[in-house]
């Protein structure tokens, strides 16, 4: 579904990615795990084309995503994201967020005016009855919770009909039930619906419960491709350096002690 060769991006001086290989099968879901600044949110931005790769070919369901105009339409199309900080609009409903999710397939008059058909509709409430908001629907968005918001992101992605799901970091702003919650959610999703899902995390115990593979990623260079099981201590130390071992055991690794310093506007619902 998504075939990575070569990927590089630099920012000035500065190498984010550096020469990533990476194939993501239909229906995979896959988890990217590393620490902040590894790489990983610029990764999945190549793979949408938020951000122009420097070198390197990224294909999605066949397509190259550079081709530009029509073509890379086509591409985000199937390619929908999850955002770590929700990115809904607040003033909106809860079904007039999910319906987002479906603009990219309507005529543009129409979504201008933000007239939805009813097929649509029908789509967005089945999505929210799969993360149980149906019976939130008519709600501002506004006055969920946190992780009910990042449910409304999920139904929002799966409105799109998309054959990937792009998630970056989209439990970090959550307790531990909540995130769990949003991930089943995700991954039942992923299972049901055959769609290939990237999910970025620096959770090291999420990345084993959830993850059917995992893409370890340190100073923008993949360091560890396998399953869940293979993520041993030497295999953490590679993907954190310089952290204690106690991250091997599932928790949250803890930094070593540093050594001193030398010298859419849209319309409310």
């Amino acid at each position: 579904m998504i075939k990575i060769r070569g990927l590089t991006k630099r920012y000035g001086d500065v190498e984010a990615l550096r020469g990533i290989d990476l194939d993501v099968a239909p229906g995979e879901f896959l988890v990217v795990l590393g620490p902040s600044g590894a790489g990983k949110s610029t990764l999945l931005r190549c793979i949408n084309r938020l951000c122009a790769p420097t070198e390197g070919e990224i294909h999605v369901d066949g397509s190259r995503v550079d081709a530009g105009g029509a073509s890379l339409r086509r591409v985000r199309r199937k390619v929908a994201m999850i955002f770590q900080h929700y990115n809904v609009v607040p003033r909106l409903s809860v079904r007039k967020n999910v319906l987002t999710g479906r603009l990219g397939t309507m005529p543009a008059p129409l979504s201008w005016l933000q007239i939805f058909p009813r097929q649509d509709i029908e789509i967005a409430m089945e999505c929210l009855r799969r993360v149980e908001l149906d019976g939130k629907a008519d709600l501002r968005t506004d006055t969920l919770s946190g992780g009910q918001k990042q449910r409304v992101g999920i139904a929002r992605a799966l409105a799109q009909q998309p054959r990937v799901i792009l998630a970056d970091e989209p439990v970090a702003s959550l307790d531990p039930k909540t995130s769990r919650t949003v991930l089943t959610y995700l991954k039942q999703a992923s299972r049901e619906l055959g769609i290939s899902v990237v999910c970025n995390l620096h959770q090291i115990d999420y990345a084993r419960e959830f993850g059917e593979r995992i893409v370890g990623v340190a100073g923008g260079r993949i360091v560890f491709d396998g399953g869940p099981d293979g993520l041993s201590a030497d295999v953490l130390r590679r993907i954190y350096p310089g952290l204690e071992d106690d991250a091997a055991c599932g928790g949250a690794p803890r930094a070593r002690p540093a050594t001193p310093p030398h010298s859419l506007t849209l319309e409310e619902a």
